[in-house]
């Protein structure tokens, strides 16, 4: 394995792993760029050191092939607004055209490969089985799929003479494209920027954080938030519970929830979080107030209640005014925050001021010296949208990714690399 900046990339093609699955409108123009942004640096560095640069990424989950839909040709626009650089298109992975341009490509020159996932050997799962298929039928499926995965990886690698994964976000995925194609360049297969500061930024949170340390964690349900919760609870000093967890908790001890996001056969676990952390000293802060509303949308009536009395017609969808308070004094005075999930409806702009306040209070701790990591989608959606990812340590492009690093699982992506 090299270090990106040990490597001589003089006349070498380089096939990059990035993660350009980015959100989109209706006119499929990009809404937010982060993660275009986030690969540039490694994109340059290969140009600059006098190599060419095959890109390759998915977009989305397309179920056929091909969906315009999900083309990257309509991201070309956005990718060299940030590179500053013209991009060809080679409208395919594995037809001629990709592999004369591939093999055409010269010092200094760019191409993009299509969608990794229109075909179904990115992520070795069979397409197009009929519901009703037998077992038997799946099982030939996936084999042939797996077969021909080889000859897909084979050619992916035959275009370039290096290999650099720079996909943080799919770094958990043990893809064609994330795990596999590695193998093939024993000698020439590094980490880009992106993974490189991933890895440092989550490693320097979880293994030598300054204190006090706190993590942040949102999100509507503790079912999906259970095992980075107890992972977290070895590591911090205190854990800030926000969103939709928030009446699963009051639930738990007996509270009222009304309408509210609420998980009672999770209620024995939330107990259990809550006898855990107070046997280990760790400190669990909840909201004692909620933004409640009568309808789900902009439109809607709202008011604050106790977040363990939430009347029965109304459904709690944000933190209130003495959350925002509580939040604010307990971050400000942390030397290092992680913050993944927002503790609202922040895509409602009149759902989102507790989300707003608490990434407020996190830049304002970063401004007077503690060290903060914003990961997790929504989380990075909500720090963009509040126009603060300048002032915050540092900005996750992953978000299935960081959770299961913190969990301290082994991602594919990256074990690929360091074997």
């Amino acid at each position: 394995m090299f270090a990106i900046d040990n490597y001589n990339f003089a006349g070498k093609r380089a096939i990059i792993r990035v993660d350009f699955n980015v959100p989109l409108n209706a006119e499929g123009k990009v809404t937010d760029d982060t993660r275009i942004r986030a690969a540039i640096p490694t994109i340059k560095k290969v140009l600059e050191g006098g190599g060419s640069v095959i890109l390759m990424s998915h977009l989305g989950r397309p179920k056929k092939n091909p969906d315009t839909k999900f083309s990257l040709e309509q991201i070309i626009y956005a990718i060299e607004e940030r590179l500053g650089h013209k991009i060809m298109f080679a409208g395919d992975c594995m037809g001629e055209k990709a592999a004369q341009m591939a093999a055409e490509l010269k010092p200094g020159e760019v191409m993009l490969l299509e969608n990794l996932r229109f075909y179904a050997e990115e992520e070795g799962k069979p397409r197009g089985l009929a519901e009703d298929a037998s077992d038997e039928e799946k099982k030939e499926a996936k084999k042939a799929v797996k077969e021909s995965q080889k000859k897909f990886v084979e050619r992916l690698a035959s275009y370039a003479d290096c290999y650099i994964n720079d996909a943080f976000g799919t770094a958990h995925r043990a893809h064609a494209s994330t795990a596999l194609i590695a193998d093939y360049f024993p000698n020439d297969k590094m980490f880009g920027y992106v993974m490189e500061n991933e890895l440092k930024a989550i490693d320097g949170v979880m293994e030598n954080p300054e204190r006090p340390f706190c993590a942040i964690i949102g999100g509507s349900k503790v079912s999906t938030k259970i095992t980075i919760i107890e992972k977290l609870m070895e590591k911090v000093d205190s854990i800030i519970i926000g969103g939709g967890m928030t009446y699963t908790f009051a639930g738990a001890e007996g509270g009222k929830e009304g309408k509210s996001i609420c998980e009672p056969d999770m209620f024995p676990v939330a107990l259990e979080i809550l006898k855990k952390a107070e046997e280990r000293g760790i400190q669990i802060l909840r909201s004692p107030d909620a933004l409640i509303c009568d309808d789900f949308a902009e439109t809607a009536n709202t008011q604050e209640a106790p977040a363990n009395n939430i009347p029965d017609e109304w459904e709690g969808v944000d933190i209130a005014t003495g959350g925002k308070a509580k939040f604010r004094e307990h971050i400000l005075g942390c030397k290092t925050i992680l913050w993944n999930g927002p503790v609202g409806v922040f895509e409602i702009d009149k759902f989102s001021t507790g989300s707003r306040a608490v990434a407020e209070a996190i830049a304002d701790a970063t401004d007077k010296g503690a060290y903060s990591l914003i990961g997790g989608g929504d989380s990075v959606a909500c720090i963009n949208k509040f126009g603060l990812a300048d002032r915050v340590s540092y900005v996750s492009t992953g978000g299935g990714a960081l959770l299961e690093y913190m969990e301290g699982k082994e991602l594919p992506g990256v074990a690929a690399i360091r074997k």
